[in-house]
């Protein structure tokens, strides 16, 4: 990466399926001290760095100091937070290409009362690399430069009363993919295919049935823009008798889109240990940039989550989400019509347990079954297998070893999509 480019504002998340993404991306908590200081050194092994169908392995060390300062007043918690990294391939070094890559993440959150009833929250995460696990804006395989991928949140809760309550939110998701080498129609590049500004804005309607048991109805509007004006298909030629036949031209703009969220859910506490929120609906997607016909979608939406903590530092959580995301596949069907983005089916599980008092582990798994709409892949499916094992042993109050192994595995008919990735490392934090 030759640049560098930081910016941290309130640019803000896209669709309310955006929000869990958000979620993780933010997953940084409040320091317990003013500030804190920290540094991990790893070596690796991955054995598909680039991640493409035709594996190159690479032996490597990473190192990713970060800085976070908290500041809480009696109204206000506003906190930041900076991680930069460094990964070094050895296979680059003797292959005579450039060996490191740079990331960095920035973190912001503020939480401010106006009063005992009206709360306002903003939320920003930046990242920018060159991992697909890192900037998760749709590309599957690993692009060169400065990828940037900003989500961040606004939410204004507001209780009117006792028993109703509301939540307004305005989200804003920036992908900005480096635009190399240049695009074409036959060969389109992943900045054509997918750098977007996503935009909503929402409300819910919140009911509290008992102190543990919160109801709620909401709808959500969210508006997709495709910002490369470039073409990503080669020409069609429109045959629509008794019209005279037209030459198509597809540019990225030709997937814009609005989608409509209605939906209903639950947030309850089932006992102290154990706790859920359900959201489902529908989605009513309207693609009215498309050059030869309008396409609208119809879709169920759903958000679920459970939390079961079953000792101290223990605990299970499960969830499943139904709901569409970007991809960078634009084939043209017969008909004309593009492929617009992939209706998504996951499940996940995230399992952290306290070994000893000095030794935790964690087990992770995601399964995710997606569809493409329109265009030449309609209605073909691809499955994402994700999983890992992690451990920590701290050593000191200072200092703390890890070690750990991911795979991932993208089975796809899709223009050699598919591949497999596994990645093993060991390393020691510092933290202050």
């Amino acid at each position: 990466m030759k640049k560098t480019f930081i910016s941290v504002g309130l640019a803000a998340v896209g669709a309310t399926g955006i929000q869990s993404a958000v979620a993780q991306a933010l997953d940084t908590g409040i320091p317990p001290k003013t500030w804190n200081v920290s540094a991990n050194l790893r070596g690796f092994y991955d054995d598909n760095y680039l991640v493409t169908p035709n594996k190159v392995g690479s032996f490597g060390m990473e190192l990713s100091p970060s800085i976070s300062a908290n500041l809480a007043r009696q109204q206000t918690d506003l906190g930041v937070k900076y991680t930069f990294g460094m990964y070094y391939y050895q296979q680059r070094q003797d292959t005579g290409q450039d060996p490191l890559d740079y990331t960095h993440q920035g973190d912001l959150w503020l939480d401010h009362s106006f009063n005992e009833r009206q709360k306002l929250t903003i939320s920003d995460s930046l990242v920018i690399g060159q991992d697909p696990q890192l900037v998760q804006g749709g590309a599957v395989v690993r692009v060169n430069g400065d990828n940037v991928n900003n989500i961040a949140t606004v939410t204004l809760n507001s209780e009117w009363t006792r028993q109703f309550s509301t939540a307004t939110h305005y989200g804003n998701n920036f992908i900005d993919y480096n635009n190399s080498p240049v695009s074409t129609p036959n060969n389109p590049s992943i900045a054509a295919l997918l750098n977007r500004v996503q935009q909503d804005v929402g409300i819910d309607f919140q009911w509290t049935i008992q102190p543990e048991t919160i109801a709620f109805i909401g709808y959500d509007f969210t508006w997709v823009n495709y910002t490369v004006n470039d073409l990503i298909s080669p020409p069609y030629l429109l045959n629509n008798p008794p019209n005279p036949p037209k030459v198509i031209n597809y540019y990225s703009d030709a997937r814009n889109y609005y989608t409509h969220y209605a939906y209903v859910g639950l947030s309850k506490t089932f006992s102290p240990n154990l706790s859920g929120s359900f959201r489902v609906g529908a989605s009513l997607t309207d693609a009215y940039n498309d050059p030869v016909a309008t396409q609208n979608t119809l879709a169920p939406y759903a958000n679920l989550n459970l939390t079961y903590t079953y000792l101290p530092g223990c605990y299970l959580q499960a969830g499943f989400t139904q709901d569409q995301n970007a991809t960078d596949v634009a084939g043209v069907a017969s008909n004309g019509q593009l492929t617009l983005y992939q209706e998504s089916s996951t499940l996940y599980l995230d399992l952290n347990h306290q070994i000893t008092s000095k030794l935790s582990g964690s087990l992770v798994g995601t399964y995710q079954y997606s569809v493409f709409q329109g265009g030449q892949f309609n209605n073909v499916s691809e499955t994402t297998v994700g999983a890992g094992i992690h451990f920590d042993y701290m050593i000191n109050q200072h200092f703390s070893a890890n070690a750990g192994y991911d795979f991932t595995d993208l089975l796809s008919t899709v223009d050699q999509r598919g591949f497999s990735r596994n990645v093993v490392y060991l390393g020691l934090e510092a933290t202050y």
